[in-house]
């Protein structure tokens, strides 16, 4: 029996559909995935209002093995009750939700992916477009919403319609390029057909999972010389590295792939290209020195973009993010508003802030999940590279490069993340006494700071004599995991603020903190 409540994983569903050695029993059956499908389509045509027989849903997947299959098993539930399913092969997550919103006008459509996981992973992200009635796209579905679904896949109790649905296949990915090659001539006053990237070095790295259209589609047609670009062909084994720019790995490849070609930018994508990272060259001969754009400095990057565009503005952002971005941020005159870590969750606040009247125009993760309220708030790493690529050549045109305008960004001396296992049963209630001890244990300790507002774990700060930094100690979204981030301005810091938090954990048996304890030796 499948359990449908452990496919969920926030807002999307993830499990497993390859049976390898030593891995985790396959519960992407063909039965439970038709049972999502057709559960789906009934949930969707209540959402927009519509009959079952006139949902229209596009569905397409990333590179990996086996997407197909899924893609087909999707199909066939969501035809069984009477809702018609267009297959439209590899894609990318943000064409998925722009297929509802641009001439394709699709009622919904499915993403087959599970992100950056290993190749035996797979899942599904879900898009709804505008009600009947009227009104904007609702957009990708919320936790609750999978809930709703996953508990209707579960009894399986489906209707078989008396006509199945229509299924054919339908090309996803040419209206959505197109439409980002429109972004890019409208911003740069250029008519189209021309070629603003003639001249320019430009490499892509896709990890071999569904970004390599960028440099080929994209890039390419617009005048850049994408010689030098790695890993465009998809493949769903990745042989290479983990498509990910969270992953040091594959940060490092396209380090290289700068380094070794000359290039002046670097772009590299995740598996569904929902988030990006960037590279800008080094200042040293020969190229070498290249500057990695993920984490706190292409959130610096982004908003010293958006703030020559819309003047000051508030940045979301995760929990985890540094003091010398919000120093940054603050510096250009913004507000910076740190959060919960989770893409939807940074995604939600910002939307919550702009209904409040707040110019939170735009919410980033350090992950690489970034959002802007011009585009739908739809997290789209292809877009936010977008943005920075017409930034690019505008600054080209001033004889400048990208690296000027986050120059002032201070960087820490030393930063690292622990990962704490907790070994207790009732995790939920262990780890709020955990957050609790840790408040109270440096509340009136000499040197260190409860750091407040604070909307996620408990943040300390600490003076230059006990770490010049400060840590964030949380709860993992999904896993019985207790993350901590450590960072300070001083070499030796980190060690110092290791020191106290383990001296704060010392009575909790069933946290693991050799991590920490690492740290200090």
């Amino acid at each position: 029996m499948i359990d449908y409540k452990k496919l969920q994983n926030g807002s999307d569903i993830r499990g497993v559909l390859i049976d390898v050695p030593g891995g985790k029993p396959v519960n992407l059956t063909e039965q439970s995935v038709r049972n999502i499908g057709a559960a789906f389509a009934l949930y969707a045509a209540e959402k927009l209002e519509k009959s079952v027989s006139a949902l229209r849903v596009g569905i397409g997947r990333d590179s990996r093995i086996n997407g197909d299959i899924l893609v087909s098993w999707l199909i066939s539930g969501i035809t069984s009750v009477g809702a018609n399913a267009y297959d439209g092969g590899m894609a990318s997550t943000p064409a998925m939700f722009m297929c509802c919103v641009n001439e394709l006008k699709f009622d919904a459509g499915i993403m087959a992916t599970a992100s950056h996981l290993p190749m035996e992973r797979n899942g599904m992200k879900f898009f709804l477009g505008s009600p009947a009635s009227g009104g904007e796209a609702l957009g990708g579905l919320e936790k609750q919403d999978i809930s709703a679904i996953l508990e209707m896949a579960e009894k399986g109790e489906f209707e078989k319609a008396a006509k199945a649905g229509e299924s054919g296949k339908t090309d996803i990915m040419t209206p959505y390029i197109c439409g980002l090659k429109k972004k890019i001539l409208a911003a740069l006053g250029e008519n189209d057909g021309a070629k603003p990237f003639l001249g320019m070095h430009i490499v892509v790295d896709a990890g071999n999972g569904a970004g390599g259209f960028f440099a080929k589609r994209l890039l390419e047609p617009l005048g850049a010389d994408i010689s030098g670009s790695r890993f465009l062909e998809p493949d769903g084994n990745f042989p290479n590295h983990q498509p990910n720019p969270e992953n040091e790995e594959a940060m490092k490849s396209i380090v290289e792939a700068v380094e070794e070609s000359g290039a002046q930018l670097g772009i590299i994508f995740d598996t569904d290209v929902d988030r990006a990272g960037a590279v800008l060259p080094g200042e040293k001969a020969g190229g070498k020195g290249a500057l990695a754009l993920d984490r706190n400095r292409l959130i610096a990057l982004m908003t010293a973009i958006l703030e020559k565009e819309y003047g000051s503005i508030t940045v979301v952002t995760d929990s985890i993010t540094s003091t010398g971005l919000a120093d940054f941020i603050e510096k250009l005159g913004c507000r910076h508003h740190r959060f919960k870590r989770g893409y939807r969750n940074v995604i939600n606040e910002a939307k919550r802030l702009t209904a409040a009247g707040e110019n939170a125009i735009f919410a980033m993760e350090t992950s690489g999940h970034g959002a802007l309220s011009e585009n739908y708030f739809l997290d789209d790493g292809a877009y936010i590279i977008v943005k920075i690529l017409i930034e690019f050549v505008r600054a080209a045109r001033r004889g400048e490069t990208l690296n000027k305008l986050i120059e002032s960004l201070a960087e820490p001396a030393e930063s690292c993340e622990v990962r704490m296992n907790v070994l207790a049963e009732d995790f939920a209630s262990y780890t709020e006494k955990v957050l609790e001890k840790v408040e109270n244990f440096f509340s009136n300790k000499e040197g260190f700071e409860v750091v407040s507002p604070n909307f996620e774990g408990v943040r300390i700060g600490a003076d230059e004599a006990h770490g010049n930094g400060w840590f964030l100690i949380r709860r993992s979204l999904h896993d019985p995991l207790m993350p901590a981030n450590l960072e300070s301005n001083s070499v030796g810091g980190v060690k110092k603020l290791a020191q106290a938090l383990d001296e704060a954990l010392c009575e909790f048996d069933l946290l693991d903190t050799e991590g920490l304890k690492k740290l200090i030796r």
